[in-house]
């Protein structure tokens, strides 16, 4: 017999995948907080700090097809919205305690991402000492362009980096600068939780962040990864 709701279910959350008809059904959207030195410095912190990670629901996803510009809505109770452009692993095999030396085996592919932040929120709730969903967690908070399997994807994890808004660079490094690099960040997320195929991580952003208003268009690159495009309304 089938089951019931008392509602219908919303619909899976799901990401292209560049070459394959098949979408890629999103588990979980997990985020590396401060994993670029200058990013860490510009935010008033220093060094190498041990990993923490903070999370975004599936349906924050803003999937963007290659070519397209996908819209976001300028978010409610902030006057200080900031973008953060990411490199976005996606995880093709689950397990838990998987060592950094086997992580690699684990990935499905990458993408582009962005980590928009309600950042006078995420302010207010770190003074106060309080978690900080309300300025990371938030509806559209995650676009995200289409996913590169490894195989085509040449390599990601030392790419060129950048974000331009209107046209004017914002952020530009390499994902080579990472703090703590993608294998280090799958061997200590899997401590913590048993990764899923599905899952999805933000890997952390460089220097850079700043604010935008409606109108702005932002347009973030992986070199080697489909270009990002997304128009704050």
């Amino acid at each position: 017999m089938a089951s019931e709701f008392v509602f219908a279910p919303p619909a899976t959350v799901s990401v292209p995948v560049v070459g394959q008809p098949a979408r890629f059904p999103v588990h979980r959207i997990y985020c590396v907080g401060r994993n670029y030195e200058d990013h860490a410095k510009e935010m008033g912190f220093t060094g190498r700090e041990p990993p923490f990670f903070f999370m975004k629901p599936a349906d924050a996803a803003v999937v963007v097809d290659a070519g397209q510009t996908g819209t976001i809505a300028y978010p409610t109770l902030t006057k200080n919205l900031h973008h953060e452009i990411e490199l976005v692993v996606a995880i093709g095999t689950g397990g838990r305690n998987i060592k950094a030396a086997d992580a690699h085996k684990h990935i499905f592919g990458y993408a582009v991402g962005l980590d928009m932040t309600r950042r006078d929120l995420q302010n207010d709730m770190k003074k106060q000492g309080r978690p900080w969903d309300i300025g990371k967690s938030f509806e559209q908070s995650a676009p995200i362009g289409p996913i590169v399997p490894v195989a085509a994807a040449g390599d990601a994890e030392k790419a060129e980096i950048s974000l331009q808004v209107n046209g004017t660079d914002r952020q530009r490094s390499t994902v080579a600068k990472l703090i703590w690099n993608v294998a280090e960040t799958i061997e200590h997320l899997s401590a913590a939780w048993e990764l899923q195929p599905g899952d999805l991580i933000f890997t952390g952003t460089p220097e850079g962040v700043a604010a935008v208003v409606a109108g702005d268009t932002l347009v973030g690159e992986v070199a080697g990864l489909p270009k990002l495009t997304v128009k704050v309304v």
